[in-house]
């Protein structure tokens, strides 16, 4: 489904990902945590050609770059393949939740606009905004804005979703409706490569956690084997650290 060969990303002097390998099964639930800076929205970025890599050889589906000399048909062709969901939102301010939704529908896979509304509507009411059609993003909770991402980024239908910290930017009363849609999304078999610090989350929704630091891929495995029982003493350091931090909340 998704699969990564030696991908190397630098920005300047300072070398971001260091032959970095992965492999995603179709329906499979990724969780990608660790420190801040260690390399995971870059990552995610560069699956989707946000950020270029110098290095390396990305494939989705039938789509393969071979990022040392990738054209612009075979960045097309790799971006046709999934969607993203932000941290701030990227809405566009001046339409509303329908619109934001239908927009994708309407420019980039050319449907009719009756199509793309009806398509819309159901994918807000699917995320429980059957309400908020008309409404424009200043008048949503951040909550709300980011489910209005979600419902976008299954518009168009991708062989992969990809959420950079889709909770990030939320007030904690607004983080759980968000969770609760990406929830049900990962019971629907969609494949999801998810950037989080919601380690909760992460152990009860993927089925494979990914632990990162300074640019390369410390361990990896099921849930259990990562949050209960890790081999590495860095993801070990890592986790307790984070425990330490919610019990003292």
């Amino acid at each position: 489904m998704i699969a990564v060969q030696q991908l190397e990303k630098s920005f300047g002097k300072q070398h971001i990902l260091r032959g970095i390998n992965l492999n995603v099964q179709k329906g499979d639930v990724v969780a990608i945590i660790g420190p801040s800076g260690s390399g995971k929205t870059t990552l995610l970025r560069c699956l989707n050609y946000l950020e270029r890599p110098e290095a390396g050889l990305i494939t989705i589906g039938d789509a393969a770059v071979n990022c040392a000399k990738a054209s612009k048909r075979d960045i097309h062709n790799l971006r046709q393949r999934t969607a993203m969901v932000f941290q701030q939102y990227n809405l566009f301010r001046h339409k509303t939740a329908l619109e934001n939704v239908m927009e994708c529908l309407v420019v980039v896979k050319k449907l009719p606009k009756a199509e793309a509304r009806e398509r819309s509507v159901a994918l807000l009411e699917r995320v429980g905004l059957g309400d908020k059609l008309d409404a424009y993003p200043s008048r949503l909770s951040g909550g709300q804005q980011q489910r209005v991402g979600i419902a976008r980024a299954l518009a168009i239908n991708p062989e992969a979703i990809l959420f950079d910290e889709p909770t990030s930017a939320l007030d904690p009363e607004l983080v759980g409706e968000v969770l609760a849609v990406i929830r049900q999304i990962a019971q629907e078999g969609i494949t999801m490569v998810i950037v989080t610090h919601e380690l909760a989350f992460a152990q009860e929704v993927a089925n494979h956690v990914i632990f990162m630091e300074d640019g390369q891929i410390v361990e990896e495995g099921s849930p259990q084997e990562l949050f209960v029982s890790p081999r590495e003493e860095r993801t070990k350091q890592f986790l307790n650290r984070f425990r330490q931090v919610e019990y003292s909340i």
